[in-house]
């Protein structure tokens, strides 16, 4: 591991519970703009933000932060990449969903990769002593006649290149991502 991309607001970030290494690079873009109240104010006054409903509308009104996360892991130097939000579902997962429609990953795969987080956050809720909100997401969004899956599936059929590419990301940005994922790894001599 040599990069890790932070995509929490400042006002989320701790102090490490333990000193990173020297040649650890951490780059801090946050994924929300939270000073622009028109957007959240809608978006915070429920369960909404929690589930993937928000992704095109974030990706929509905020490009530019999307597109800088995927160029800085596309463009990080040599070593594994790592992201990571406060939960590892919202935030974390939009990137990931992005990244692997970048590079080509069947969209039934990328569902059911972004489905993981019901499976795994329950015992991130325990540890912390919180309720699971899983179930609550789940009901919000049946009441909107959807589901994480389906939304999911939404945002994939739109043209997200373009949207990211309004947002700055390059072509050679996405060539790079391409060959940082896809490349053969080498064989031990």
């Amino acid at each position: 591991m040599r990069t890790v991309v932070d995509l929490r607001n400042e006002e989320e970030r701790g102090e490490d519970v333990a000193p990173r290494p020297a040649a650890l690079r951490t780059i801090g873009i946050p994924l929300d703009q939270t000073d622009d109240r028109e957007f959240w104010d809608d978006w915070e006054s429920g369960p909404q933000f929690a589930t993937p409903l928000y992704y095109g509308p974030h990706l929509h009104r905020f490009p530019t932060q999307s597109a800088a996360v995927i160029a800085a892991i596309a463009n990080a130097p040599a070593g594994g990449v790592a992201f990571h939000c406060a939960g590892g579902r919202d935030r974390s997962g939009q990137i990931a969903i992005l990244v692997l429609a970048l590079v080509g990953v069947a969209e039934s795969e990328i569902v059911a990769d972004y489905l993981l987080s019901h499976e795994r956050l329950p015992a991130m809720y325990e540890a912390r002593g919180e309720e699971d909100q899983t179930p609550l997401l789940e009901e919000f969004l049946r009441s909107r006649g959807t589901s994480a899956a389906a939304e999911i599936r939404a945002l994939l059929r739109a043209d997200l290149s373009h949207s990211l590419a309004a947002g700055g990301l390059q072509r050679q940005d996405i060539a790079a991502l391409r060959m940082r994922l896809l490349a053969a790894p080498r064989q031990p001599t």
